[in-house]
């Protein structure tokens, strides 16, 4: 009588070949990739601050100071979301989120407008952001709002 010999090696090769093919790895690589979010904000503390929470919340992050730093952004990767600042050094939140709601690339990225100006109201009427927050902000209700935009 012949026995096949085995070794761990193969076994152990073939149960991963057969996992990769596996929806279960599929799930699994799906849960674990980060959505993305862009901050644009000229002030650093507070561009910290929102770093810190978001990384926290275990968000993949990306700070830019201004305008220009955003769009060099924008040409290397689209994120999930895009956090604005209305006043910059080098333009306004503003324009920015005009220019992504108008681009069919970039019309369906959830866009949240950040102001230490209280007129909200006629902020909302400049532009198609999804949300506007007041600056200062409590940072569990900044936190529910934009996990409301990413949850799917």
């Amino acid at each position: 009588m012949k026995f096949l010999e085995v070794n761990n090696y193969n076994i152990v090769h073939n149960y991963f070949k057969h996992l990769i093919k596996s929806p279960v790895i599929n799930i699994i690589k799906v849960e674990l990739m980060k959505k993305c979010i862009y901050v644009v904000e000229d002030n650093p503390n507070i561009r910290e601050i929102i770093e810190f929470l978001l990384i926290e919340e275990l968000y993949e992050v990306r700070t830019c100071k201004n305008t220009n730093d955003f769009w060099l952004q924008m040409n290397k990767q689209v994120p999930d979301m895009v956090i604005l600042d209305i006043m910059l050094p080098d333009g306004n939140g503003l324009d920015i989120c005009n220019t992504l709601k108008r681009n069919i690339k970039t019309h369906n990225i959830p866009v949240m407008m950040m102001s230490a100006n209280n007129h909200l109201n006629a902020v909302k009427a400049k532009c198609d952001a999804e949300d506007f927050i007041n600056k200062p902000f409590d940072l569990n209700d900044f936190a529910s709002r934009v996990e409301k935009y990413l949850a799917a």
